[in-house]
């Protein structure tokens, strides 16, 4: 049932609820589809909605795909994309909660679950635009309540800015971030290390924290985990390197790998590390765009994975299929959806079953 928890209630985590890991099953995956007049990708939709449709379309066996729209007209101009660009749109279902960009991930609903109960909870972080660089965004801080009234859930609001963008978790109590990012001053000035953990704690069920640096050069979140260092055990996580010297992310992808291999999860066990490589450097209109592999999705059924035309491209696919037994690798050209500052991490959302 739909209800609404300030922070001065009850927190989740008091009452058994935690975020899952992202290859546990999923009930579906949430997206905010793009407008044409929308600024992550200036005069560029057009260009970028192929990738968009494989995207949609690499999900339909494997979870439903729930698109967040404007109004009709916008559901109209998506089923006309996907029918363009061949897309299968029978597990697609549209709700009518208008975002200015489309990076669900980090102005979505965080979802929680609890053992012995059939519906998870809602939780609605703060959202201001990665530090208030893309205004307005009063309608993205608003789609995570929309949704969870949408589906007659429980929501809480922790009263805190937070992008989904930058937690990565392994299910089980350890949660990786940056300091880069969740200590910067253009999120939450009120709040030190230890508040802002003990939200996290509250409103994420986890209790142990790995903090990594900076992100990468041409990355507009201030450094967020998505594009660096990715669980994909309780145990294990990829991290992208750059072997190259002379590169901007050497330093700051060397500095985190260090820091890596001296990191533990919740029960003491040694974190395991993988490497994963970068992409060649992408620049467009004298921007480094950010591009990375590790802005993967695991869905039920596929990994989503951005390429580049790039000699690395296979390198990546190679580092994950092992990774991740019973689940296809789905390499999706991203070279113009990059243009927009990120790939399919920052696109989805998931909903847990």
């Amino acid at each position: 049932m739909f209800e609404k928890f300030s922070s001065s209630a009850p927190t989740p985590a008091s009452r058994g609820y935690k975020m899952p890991a992202e290859w546990e099953s999923h009930a579906a995956t949430w997206l905010s589809w793009p407008r044409p007049d929308g600024i992550s990708f200036p005069e560029a939709y057009d260009k970028v909605m192929p990738a968009f449709a494989k995207m949609v379309d690499a999900l339909a066996d494997s979870e439903p795909v729930c698109i967040n729209v404007w109004d009709a007209a916008h559901e109209a101009d998506v089923r006309r994309q996907l029918n363009r660009h061949g897309a299968r749109e029978s597990h697609v279902r549209f709700y009518r909660h208008p975002s200015y960009e489309p990076w669900c991930r980090d102005h979505g609903p965080v979802f929680l679950k609890r053992s012995g109960s059939p519906e998870p909870v809602v939780v609605d972080w703060d959202y201001n635009a990665w530090g208030g660089k893309y205004p307005p965004h009063d309608l993205d801080d608003a789609v995570p309540t929309h949704i969870a009234e949408q589906l007659g859930l429980a929501v809480y609001a922790p009263g805190m800015i937070l992008e989904g963008g930058s937690i990565e978790v392994n299910g089980a109590g350890t949660l990786l971030t940056t300091r880069n990012c969740l200590l910067n001053p253009n999120r939450n000035p009120h709040l030190n290390q230890a508040e802002i953990e003990q939200k996290m704690r509250d409103y994420l069920g986890v209790n142990h924290f790995l903090w990594l640096g900076d992100g990468i050069e041409g990355d507009d979140t201030d450094g967020h985990i998505d594009d660096l260092t990715r669980f994909v055990s309780r145990t294990k996580v990829v991290t992208v390197v750059e072997p190259n010297i002379e590169d901007a992310n050497h330093l700051p992808l060397s500095e985190n790998l260090h820091a890596l291999l001296g990191m533990r999860v919740e029960d003491g066990s040694r974190l395991e590390v993988l490497h994963l490589p970068m992409p060649g450097r992408i620049d467009r209109d004298g921007l480094r765009l950010p591009a990375s592999y590790a802005n993967f999705y695991i869905a039920n059924k596929v990994v989503l994975l951005p390429v580049f035309n790039d000699p690395m491209d296979a390198k990546a696919v190679a580092v994950l299929e092992p990774l991740f037994p019973g689940r296809e690798i789905v390499p999706i050209d991203c070279t113009e959806l990059i243009w927009g500052l990120g790939a399919f991490h920052c696109l989805t959302q998931q909903q847990p079953a």
